[in-house]
């Protein structure tokens, strides 16, 4: 047996831990490298970009920096990269956010990780707290500059939201709230307080994880 179908069989047959990083790697490179071993191709990409997900998430332009990557393999990884944020989204959509947090705190990970910039992002619910509008602020720190708490509860009158969620994320890595995370929040929140509109949290996500400033006692 080859080593491509020894591949195929544990990945077929095997547990999710079946294959090693770089060999699940190696296998999406089958479909654009036809011929040859692409575990070298593989193992670079992981040590060039420090992880899997990395990789996965990298930019096309800068995936095909590495030796043996063309632009057939930049796409095939990028299609699985939106393969998977579109299933985890799809765990979140028409369906009661509050009783899906897990899968909600997956697809915020999966979707604002990786980013290199500060991005802000709210999420307006319905009264039953399924997902109505996923709005994109802009980029950049979470202060008045970027997102002024009346043009969050304004938006929210106009999609006619009973009930939000911050989110942003913090590029440097550690999701831990600064002071002016939790001052706009707390603005926000007194905002909405007086038109009838519930914050339910602001979720800060890092790549070492998440942090619910509702959790920690600050909204």
């Amino acid at each position: 047996m080859g080593h491509r179908a020894r591949l195929r069989e544990c990945l077929l047959n095997g547990g999710a831990e079946a294959l090693a990083d770089y060999e699940l790697l190696e296998y999406l490179l089958f479909a654009s490298i036809r011929q040859g071993d692409t575990k070298p191709v593989a193992k670079a990409l992981i040590k060039h970009f420090g992880s899997l997900s990395a990789v996965l998430n990298a930019d096309p332009g800068a995936l095909q920096q590495v030796d043996g990557v063309g632009e057939i393999s930049a796409a095939a990884l990028k299609s699985v990269s939106l393969a998977a944020r579109r299933m985890a989204r799809g765990e979140v959509q028409n369906r009661p956010v509050l009783g899906s947090w897990q899968a909600l705190l997956d697809y915020l990970a999966i979707d604002m990780a990786h980013l290199t910039v500060e991005r802000v992002r709210v999420l307006y619910l319905d009264a039953r707290n399924r997902l109505i509008d996923d709005h994109h602020f802009g980029d950049g720190s979470i202060d008045e500059a970027a997102i002024h708490p009346r043009e969050v509860i304004r938006r929210a009158l106009d999609v006619g939201s009973s009930a939000l969620i911050l989110v942003h994320n913090h590029p440097s890595g550690s999701p831990e709230p600064s002071r002016a995370d939790i001052q706009i929040t707390r603005q926000i929140a007194e905002a909405g307080r007086l038109l009838g509109i519930t914050i339910h949290d602001h979720v800060i996500i890092g790549r070492e994880g998440h942090v619910s400033l509702k959790a920690k006692g600050l909204i």
